[in-house]
C-alpha cells in the first residue's frame, strides 16, 4: 500500500479552468465572440475562499446591449481595482437560451 499517493484535487473555475491563464489579447477575443453572439456581458467578483459558491457579487448590473469590448474591459479593470485580492469573472448571458453562454475567471485574486 505504500505506492498509493494522496490525491489533492486542484480547484478549477468556469469554462477555461483547465487551460493556461489567458493573456489580455485572448480575453479580448473571448469578449468579442460573446458580443458578436448578441450575449449580454456582466462582471462578478468573490473572495477566493467563497469562489466555489454558486453566488458571486455582481459588479453593477449586466451590460444589456453593450457592443463595445473596450467598455467591458474597462468595467473588468474597475472591478479589479475596487476589489483587490478578490477573484473576478466575466459572464455572458444568452437571452435566447436564457442561460449563461460563457463564464470565465479573468483575475484569480493573487
Amino acid at each position: 500500500m505504500s505506492d498509493i499517493q494522496n490525491f489533492k484535487p486542484v480547484q478549477k473555475y468556469e469554462t477555461f479552468s483547465y487551460l493556461p491563464e489567458m493573456n489580455a489579447d485572448q480575453v479580448r477575443k473571448q469578449i468579442e465572440y460573446c458580443l458578436a453572439q448578441g450575449w449580454n456581458p456582466a462582471v462578478e467578483y468573490s473572495e477566493k475562499e467563497n469562489a466555489m459558491s454558486h453566488y458571486w457579487y455582481m459588479w453593477k448590473l449586466p451590460f444589456f446591449g453593450e457592443q463595445s469590448v473596450e467598455a467591458v474591459l474597462q468595467e473588468i479593470e474597475e472591478c479589479r481595482r475596487s476589489n483587490p485580492g478578490m477573484m473576478v469573472r466575466f459572464i455572458a448571458y444568452d437571452n435566447y437560451a436564457q442561460s449563461q453562454g460563457m463564464a470565465f475567471v479573468v483575475d484569480r485574486g493573487r
